[in-house]
């Protein structure tokens, strides 16, 4: 797939839905400098050369975890966020796990999902020898294990603790072997705690990242199968935040890899709305998503598709299968281009 070149973009931008009113619209992104925020920065675009003159778009960070993105959606703070694990949104809905202290949020929609293929993994330094779960609980190590932070924010750190638990390893378990987590609220933070040696274990997502390149080419970590009754535990303990069925990472993903290798899934990026949003202006948007999707894929290009943040290329009918009820806006868009 060629990136777009200028005459393409030009004439994509003349082509599609228009609103001739002035729209103002505030998006929720990441903490600045990862792949929200350059997603936002593209809709922020598409959008605004669609819609009025005096349209403005506002890109906002996060400061702690993520899931003040979405509370803002919800309390009508923020007109759209991008948030992951795409399948833990759907607890959301309900007031469940992570989201259960806010309550449910039913007015939540969504635009559509933006594919990205990762994992939650733990792999430790490989001076313990330990090359399964069930190895890590015999020979108890006092492992620091650097992950995000697990405040009620962090949608990485809650998910950490409780993939632990599932297999039997809780934070006072942890501590009793004379281990402890190790905790920062950006994944590349808590990787720096590895690369610092402030931590010899690492249980996080982002797996496609150099960092974890590091962790697992040039340091030799073991990574460790997620056992399958702690999938199934997880999966009866969290309802609808994991995909079970999830593809193995691939043999040979890393060089260290010989084989496939099973672990939680961590993917796909929700684009985030309430269902008041104007029915047009949820219209526009999707339409942004899909139809000028060459523009953000051109961003990615210079990385493998299994290496990239963002999957590509897009496949609009994927987009439109969403862990949450569509926008009817979003609906309709799909349904007109064929795609739902």
């Amino acid at each position: 797939m060629a990136t777009p070149n200028v005459k393409d973009m030009i004439e994509q931008q003349g082509r599609g839905p228009r609103l001739e009113r002035s729209i103002r619209l505030n998006f929720v992104g990441d903490w600045g400098m990862a792949n929200f925020h350059r997603i936002c920065s593209w809709l922020t675009q598409q959008f605004c050369d669609r819609a009025g003159p005096d349209s403005r778009v506002g890109i906002w960070n996060v400061r702690y975890g993520g899931i003040e993105a979405v509370l803002e959606v919800f309390r009508g703070e923020a007109q759209l966020a991008i948030v992951t694990p795409a399948q833990m949104m759907s607890t959301a809905l309900t007031g469940q796990g992570i989201f259960a202290p806010h309550g449910p949020m039913p007015s939540l929609r969504a635009l559509g999902v933006l594919p990205q293929n990762d994992r939650m993994l733990l792999a430790i330094h490989p001076k313990y020898g330990i090359k399964s779960f069930e190895d890590l609980r015999q020979k108890r190590p006092p492992l620091r294990i650097a992950t995000s932070t697990h405040d009620g924010t962090n949608f990485i750190g809650f998910t950490a603790y409780a993939f632990m638990e599932c297999h039997g390893i809780t934070a006072d378990v942890l501590e009793s072997w004379g281990g402890k987590y190790v905790t920062a609220h950006r994944p590349e933070q808590a990787i720096g705690l590895v690369q610092t040696g402030e931590a010899d274990a690492l249980l996080q997502e982002a797996i496609m990242t150099p960092w974890w390149a590091d962790i697992m080419e040039d340091r030799k970590y073991d990574a460790l199968a997620s056992e399958p009754a702690a999938l199934a535990r997880f999966g009866n303990k969290y309802p609808n935040t994991a995909n079970l069925t999830t593809y193995p990472i691939p043999a040979g993903f890393w060089s260290t890899l010989t084989e496939p290798l099973h672990t939680l899934d961590f993917s796909d990026f929700v684009i985030l709305v309430r269902n008041d949003l104007p029915e047009d202006v949820a219209h526009l948007l999707t339409w942004c998503l899909v139809e000028t999707r060459s523009a953000i894929e051109g961003q990615y290009m210079h990385l493998k598709p299994n290496r990239s943040p963002l999957t590509y290329p897009l496949d609009p009918t994927k987009m439109a299968q969403t862990p949450i009820p569509l926008h009817d806006g979003a609906k309709r868009y799909y349904k007109d281009a064929g795609h739902l």
